[in-house]
């Protein structure tokens, strides 16, 4: 996992304050959940059959058997908390993944088990204070779920020094952003349902437990070669509750930030991430982000030239909000969203070719980041996401039972999702034939599915 913070201005705000932020409140929507912040209900362990085989204590220890499918009931966890932390020589370090501001990710093998993993290390030198509150919030928020579309933290490992900190993640092959680079055309629209309901199952799930991720994109996304996928790098998330704190700002990467964010305001819940999820969905239907802002006042220009510009009757109180002052509102009513992203052919009524980020049409050759044609039903999903208002943005778990998910064609199997060699391993430079060959070994080998269950966490 690379965990730098590309897009985001300050990382000293990372310390959300409880400070009080009188005037910038936002309502907001929330999925229905458990009464507790601190935990939703989960079985108890007298309750978890036996064929969920918790993991036992501090170790890790998993079933071999199948995982379960997104959206399934996860077994709760189960640790021993008097048991000692293993020590970082129990693992065989392979290579090196990645390496960013606050973490370096290995991957290793398990002397005991022979599994693969991620290790990452916590990066300390320039902690004076003890612990780095963004290991902290990760590591502890990672350890208290279990769900299939989130990365999974077993344990925590220690070297010979204090300074010397790692977690065990599932190791998976890839990002999401690496994946599209090795791709010569957009995710067709059964494959970009195939991730969306993985994603929206899994940001539904953190939202359920009052938790918000704050830097949801791409490349904090990874994808295993059997099609699963899971959300990581949750080093800015945190917890929070009714009634809503005052919080920093100043989160989620800039090309994926909410535009109340953008606007100053310090009073916000899960609504921030499901823009994200709908800059995400737009990403993977045209290979290229939507909004491509060089600043925060840039990036809100962009949004406007997209979308229209918000007035009081689209988004009440939206030019009273704090940084509101410093921004020019355009004349600009109309959502060009749908030209964007054309719906089939066939259908007379959008006669119109694909326009680029730029407002441009695209050329007919340009088959990189043509998206595929997106249904009504998809247009609406996707506009209901990116809709000024957090009021009126769709929650993570409505979307994740929208109609869109239901019509033809079907999302593609997980089994059937298009694979890769895995950068992850060192695999770089292949050829589009070598791929297609390595795909076919791997799915015709014995036992492929039961192959590395994984963990890389990456960022850029």
């Amino acid at each position: 996992m690379n965990v730098s913070r590309g897009g985001l201005d300050d990382l000293a705000l990372l310390e959300d304050g409880d400070d009080d932020a009188a005037g910038d409140d936002v309502a907001l929507r929330r999925p229905s959940r458990s009464p507790s912040p601190e935990r939703a209900a989960i079985p108890s362990d007298s309750d978890a059959s036996s064929e969920d085989s918790p993991r036992q204590g501090r170790r890790g220890v998993d079933d071999d058997g199948p995982s379960s499918p997104p959206g399934a009931p996860s077994a709760p966890r189960a640790f021993d908390a008097t048991a000692a932390c293993r020590s970082v020589f129990d693992f065989e370090q392979l290579n090196k993944i990645d390496e960013g501001t606050y973490g370096v990710v290995f991957r290793a093998r398990d002397k005991r088990s022979g599994k693969i993993y991620a290790l990452k290390k916590v990066k300390m030198e320039k902690e004076r204070e003890g612990f780095p509150q963004t290991a902290l919030r990760e590591a502890n928020i990672l350890l208290s779920m279990r769900h299939p579309n989130v990365v999974d933290v077993s344990e925590m490992v220690v070297g010979n020094s204090l300074d010397s900190v790692f977690m065990v993640m599932e190791f998976c092959e890839h990002d999401l952003k690496c994946f599209m680079s090795t791709m010569r055309a957009p995710f067709s629209v059964p494959e970009v349902k195939c991730l969306m309901k993985q994603l929206l199952s899994g940001v539904a799930y953190m939202h359920e437990n009052w938790t918000l991720h704050r830097d949801l994109k791409t490349s904090n996304i990874l994808v295993n070669n059997r099609g699963e996928l899971k959300i990581c790098d949750f080093g800015l998330a945190r917890v929070y509750g009714e009634p809503l704190g005052a919080y920093t700002p100043t989160v989620v990467t800039l090309w994926y930030r909410a535009p109340e964010l953008l606007l100053g305001v310090r009073r916000y819940g899960p609504a921030i991430d499901v823009w994200s999820l709908g800059c995400i969905m737009a990403e993977l239907l045209a290979s290229e982000p939507l909004f491509t802002g060089k600043t925060e006042i840039d990036q809100l220009s962009k949004m406007f030239a997209t979308l229209g510009a918000p007035s009081d009757a689209v988004w009440p109180g939206c030019k009273e909000l704090p940084g509101a002052r410093k921004v020019t509102f355009p004349n600009q009513p109309y959502n060009h969203l749908r030209r964007r992203f054309p719906g089939p052919p066939s259908d007379e009524s959008r006669t119109f070719v694909a326009i680029g980020p730029d407002g441009r049409e695209r050329r007919a050759d340009d088959a990189r980041h043509t998206p595929a044609p997106l249904s009504d039903t998809g247009f609406d999903l996707l506009n209901r996401m990116l809709a000024y208002d957090p009021a009126k943005r769709i929650t993570a778990e409505d979307a994740s039972k929208h109609p869109f998910f239901a019509e033809f064609p079907p999302a593609k199997a997980q089994r059937l999702m298009p694979t890769f060699p895995s950068r992850a391993r060192g695999a770089t430079n292949v050829s589009r034939a070598g791929v297609r060959e390595s795909a076919k070994r791997e799915s015709a080998r014995p036992g492929s599915d039961k192959s590395d269950k994984s963990a890389r966490e990456a960022g850029r």
